[in-house]
This record gives structure tokens, C-alpha cells and sequence, in this order.
């Protein structure tokens, strides 16, 4: 089967990144990427391309050379679906606010419209693609509706989960650990995979893309990010331990990490996990495992979700006893919002629950970081829905430059680890704080010796 035109539902952080490099990679496929939301389309059609709506470092740089010779962003849903051979979905699955899985379920009601959509619109027969992060045996739910409300047009239904790290998400998608394709196993599946394949064979080495049966595809992903997860959540348990026995973490984690049987990656202890994947796919996977009856397997996942709100609010906390047990009126710099380095997403961020617990304690919270906008930081607390709008505007300041950030605070409390602030220039900092001048590392990026030798009151995770 020869792919011409591809058509991919959802400018987001997968959509968008995803399409540019499959656009810079098969400079023979037209690639059309469709959003309702109009000010996003605007924003990756704009002229500087430095503007386009998500920041990934290289990102901007591939737009730039596939924008407008086979890489399209558009509003026009419908006509991007009529001339598409294959159309992605990647649009948001969040976790249930509502009804029943409450808290736990993925909502799916923006990829059942999608699939309407492409029913309804279908003239000739489509590969329909799973990009979104989505429950085991959601392919199922999309075929019926595609098989049953179509216009007797044949559709192929495949998974391939998206393995990107925000931050690295277009190294991730050059160089790809593996490309994992799932699907029907009759001939007419079997064709559609290679169909995929074909396409990701332009840059992917044959031995790094996998095919397996849909329901292993999708399991996979919500498997690796638990498994990742996890690991983060364990060395966040042996943090709070390593401060009560005097233990430091990162030296636990170093003599751990060199266990090959282990290894070092994801052991990194910190404030917390954030993103749109880990948590929403692990209450994913403990809803899955409840409407089993698998009880012990849910608790035991659950646990990881838990341990990972406990460090959070664990670490806002000590932000509190150690400033005398009161914050009320003290102002209070976060340095970061985004919920990682080199990315501008917010989702799940640590920032927004130890902001939360802070303003509720009546704190002045400051913040700085290079990627995210007031309106975003503002929006995420409102999210909450645990005070007034306007309460959360009054009480967050925002900036521009760190040092104004920093003056007059009583208190710094990194949230992200930019590169960035590991260079500044401390002393100063310090001397525009009110004194004594506590830093809290929520990320364990600072130098605790230098930060002291300075006069800060330092404290770190986990030592």
C-alpha cells in the first residue's frame, strides 16, 4: 500500500511533534495536522517559527523545513479526513472527572467523537491510528463504532503508542528506542501494519519496530510508564528514610544505579513525578485491574500514585515547619512550574500541588520559569477547583528575570530542574532575600556546600 497522505487529530504534545518529524522524514507523504482549537493551529502557522505553541528543544527547527512543502496545520477536520489514507488520533484522554471510574478510568469521550467523526465523513477505506494513550481494548470500542456508523467503508484499527519523554521528545522520535505497531492479525491487518511500517522504515532501523496483536500494544504502554513510575516513586520511599537516618539518597541511588540489574536511570529523587502519562496510565491500569476483580494488583499499582503524592505534599510541608510554621505573608519564589526541564508543559506538575498547599497557608508565591506564562500557571491552580480565581491571581506574582523573583523572598524552592539555575549567581540571591534565606531543592540540581558557605539554610530531598 502506497501512503500519499496522512492526516493526524490533535496539535498537541504528540500530535504536533510527531507529524513534523514523520513530515521532515517522507518529504513524499503530505502530512495535515487538525485541531478545532483555532488559536493553536495559529500558533504552529505562525511566521516565527520560535512562536509555535509547544517548546521542545530541535523542535521548531524541523517545523521550519517541513512547514508548507508536505507538514499542513489546519482547522479544516473534514477535508483532512476525506483525503487522508491514514489518520492518526491524538487527542487528549484525561483522566474521568466524572461518573463511573471517577479519578481512575481514562475519558474517552474526545476519541469517540473522533471516531464518529471519521465514520461519518469516510468515503474510501482508512487505517485508523491510536496515538492517544488509551485502556486496554479501547481498538475494540473505536472498530464497532467506525464498523457500525460508517458508510460501508472498510477501516483498520492499529496501535502505536507514543514513547516520548517531554524535553527529548524529538531525539526520542529520530532515534526511537522502538516503534511499536499493533493489530488485526487477518491479511487485511497484516497489511495496514506493513503500511505503517513502511513509513517509519524511512529513518527507523528494521530491528527497532516491532508488531504485535492490538491489545499487546496498548498494554505495553501503560505498562512502561508504570514500570518508570515506579522506579521513581521507590526512591522517593528511601528519601524519607535517608532524612531520618542520616543516609543521603544520591548516594544510595549511585550504589544501587551501578547494579546492572538495576541501572541508574529513573532514580533520580525529587519532589515528585509529573506529566500527562505517569499518573493518569497507572490509575488507568488500577482501574483495568479492579473491574477484574484484581484487587491485590490494583492496591499494589495504586501504592506508586500514592507514595508520589505523599512526596509532594511531604515536601510543602517541611517548606512550612522549617519557616518557623507559618508562611502566612511570606513570600515564597518557585523557580520552574513546568513539571520538567526543556518543556513548557504543565500537566501533573509538582509546582502546582506544593503552590496550592503553600497559598492555602496563606503564602505569597512567586514565580519564575523561562517557558510557562502567568495565564498557564494561573489556570493550572484554578484547575483545582479549591479556591476562587481571582484568590489564586492575587496570590501568585510572576516574572520575567529570577533575580527580581528571588528579592525581598524569604524562601526559594526549586520545582524544575532547568540547567539554568544551577549557574546563577547565588550570592546575590542571596543578598536580595530576607534573612535567614532557606533554599528547599526539590530537585537535588543545587550545590548544598556552596549554597551554605554562602549563608543559605539549604535543604534537599532525601538528605
Amino acid at each position: 500500500m502506497n501512503i500519499t497522505k496522512i492526516c493526524c487529530i490533535g496539535a498537541g504534545y504528540v500530535g504536533g511533534p510527531t507529524m513534523a518529524v514523520i513530515a521532515q522524514k517522507c518529504p513524499q507523504i503530505q502530512v495535515t495536522v487538525v485541531d478545532l482549537n483555532a488559536e493553536r493551529i495559529a500558533a504552529w502557522n505562525d511566521e516565527n517559527v520560535d512562536n509555535i505553541p509547544i517548546y521542545e528543544p530541535g523542535l521548531s527547527a524541523v517545523v521550519a523545513e517541513a512547514r508548507g512543502r508536505n507538514l499542513f496545520f489546519s482547522t479544516d477536520v473534514e477535508k483532512a479526513i476525506d483525503e487522508a489514507q491514514v489518520i492518526f488520533i491524538s487527542v487528549n484522554t484525561p483522566t474521568k472527572t466524572y461518573g463511573k471510574g471517577k479519578g481512575m478510568a481514562a475519558d474517552l469521550k474526545y476519541i469517540e467523537l473522533c471516531a464518529r467523526q471519521i465514520a461519518k465523513i469516510a468515503k474510501n477505506n482508512k487505517i485508523v491510528v491510536e496515538k492517544s494513550t488509551l485502556p486496554v481494548r479501547t481498538a475494540e470500542a473505536i472498530k464497532s463504532i467506525l464498523d457500525h456508523t460508517g458508510n460501508d467503508v472498510q477501516f483498520q484499527i492499529l496501535s502505536n503508542p507514543e514513547f516520548l519523554a517531554e524535553g527529548t521528545a524529538v531525539q526520542d522520535l529520530l532515534n526511537p528506542d522502538r516503534i511499536l505497531i499493533g493489530g488485526d492479525e487477518s491479511a487485511e491487518g497484516k497489511k495496514a501494519i506493513q503500511a505503517l511500517v513502511d513509513i517509519y522504515s524511512n529513518w527507523v532501523a528494521p530491528e527497532k519496530i516491532l508488531t504485535t496483536n492490538v491489545w499487546s500494544s496498548e498494554l505495553s504502554k501503560l505498562t512502561a510508564n508504570a514500570f518508570l513510575a515506579q522506579r521513581i516513586s521507590s526512591i522517593n520511599a528511601l528519601s524519607e528514610l535517608c532524612e531520618k537516618t542520616g543516609a543521603n539518597i544520591n548516594e544510595v541511588a549511585k550504589a544501587i544505579g551501578m547494579d546492572s540489574r538495576i541501572g541508574s536511570k529513573f532514580l533520580k529523587a525529587s519532589v515528585g513525578f509529573g506529566g500527562s502519562c505517569f499518573q493518569k496510565d497507572i490509575l488507568n491500569l488500577v482501574y483495568i485491574a479492579k473491574s477484574y476483580g484484581l484487587h491485590e494488583v490494583a492496591d499494589y499499582w495504586e501504592q506508586v500514585i500514592i507514595m508520589n503524592d505523599h512526596q509532594k505534599k511531604r515536601f510543602s510541608s517541611k517548606i512550612v515547619q522549617t519557616l518557623y510554621n507559618t508562611v502566612a505573608d511570606k513570600k515564597i519564589t518557585f523557580l520552574g512550574w513546568a513539571f520538567k526541564k526543556d518543556t513548557n508543559d504543565t500537566r501533573e506538575s509538582a509546582a502546582i500541588y506544593v503552590a496550592n498547599d503553600l497559598l492555602n497557608e496563606q503564602a505569597q508565591i512567586a514565580v519564575y520559569d523561562p517557558k510557562v506564562s502567568r495565564k498557564k500557571i494561573v489556570a493550572d491552580l484554578d484547575y483545582l477547583e479549591t479556591r476562587q480565581s481571582e484568590k489564586n491571581a492575587n496570590g501568585i506574582s510572576t516574572f520575567d528575570n529570577p533575580y527580581e523573583a528571588c528579592k525581598n523572598a524569604h524562601a526559594i524552592a526549586v520545582l524544575t530542574e532547568w540547567d539554568a539555575f544551577v549557574d546563577y549567581d547565588w550570592q546575590q540571591i542571596y543578598d536580595g532575600m530576607q534573612k535567614p534565606a532557606f533554599v528547599f531543592d526539590g530537585r537535588n540540581i543545587l550545590n548544598k556546600s556552596e549554597l551554605e558557605a554562602i549563608g543559605f539554610v539549604y535543604q534537599g530531598i532525601g538528605s
